[in-house]
């Protein structure tokens, strides 16, 4: 079995709202399909797809089972995003630079 990737896991809009609400709290199968208006049988497989990834692990508390977000595993999208982020921080810092000396130009 291959693995999936956390971009595969995030690649889907549906998947990322799961994620959002996870990041508030753990939520029961039910409790996250009542947030779509899909089937549960569709919002399980994205949390499949989800738990396949690392995103999302499972914990059972009786019969319940309860889905939490792995942070952890969301620090490899934010360590893919970094040199974007410091790419754009440079661009901003440049454009402030220019737009600083244009307005120390007009004193």
């Amino acid at each position: 079995m291959t693995r999936r990737d956390v971009f595969q896991g995030i690649a889907d809009p549906t998947r990322r709202m799961i994620l959002a609400l996870l990041a508030l709290q753990a939520m029961t199968p039910n409790a996250l399909a009542e947030r779509f208006d899909s089937t549960r049988q569709a919002v399980s497989k994205h949390v499949g797809i989800l738990t396949e990834c690392g995103l999302v692990t499972q914990q059972h508390q009786g019969r319940e089972i309860y889905y939490h977000l792995n942070t952890n595993k969301m620090k490899e999208v934010d360590a893919w995003l970094e040199p974007f982020r410091k790419m754009w921080d440079d661009k901003f810092n440049e454009l402030e630079n220019v737009l600083n000396n244009l307005k120390n130009k007009n004193q």
